[in-house]
């Protein structure tokens, strides 16, 4: 396996997740709102996932702060780890979906907990607190 059939992989990985994600009730609208550029957001998605998969160094920065500007329901989490899932298993091998899926189970926790702080009312995860 070279360095290009795995950047190949990744790339496709990672329009395939964004083709699933667009078909999503939930995840479309969000897509729809926060992305303008298409070819360079997904450049940059795949720049993530080959650092992270592979340390390659093509990503820097963080992730987080980008997310923390759009505006999407809790429930966008459990539909992104599904579409992902689904990417993942698709196009990238075994070793390299299990590691991804490792990593992305990760980012969900950790984006959970740090974009939706609160419980509302309902006891749901909230972005802010009840009000009350």
């Amino acid at each position: 396996m070279t360095d290009s059939d795995r950047e190949a992989r990744i790339l496709k990985m990672v329009e395939r997740f964004y083709d699933i994600g667009n078909a999503d009730p939930i995840l479309a609208p969000v897509f729809a709102a926060a992305i303008h550029d298409w070819p360079d957001h997904i450049r940059i998605v795949a720049d993530f996932w080959s650092h992270a998969l592979y340390g390659t160094g093509r990503y820097q920065g963080s992730p987080f702060p980008a997310h923390l500007r759009l505006d999407f329901p809790y429930e966008a989490f459990a539909a992104w780890l599904a579409a992902f899932a689904q990417a993942t298993s698709e196009v990238l091998t075994p070793m390299e979906a299990e590691t991804a899926m490792g990593r992305a189970r990760h980012m969900t926790h950790s984006f959970t907990v740090g974009l939706f702080p609160y419980t509302g009312a309902d006891g749901t995860p909230a972005r802010k607190p009840a009000a009350g």
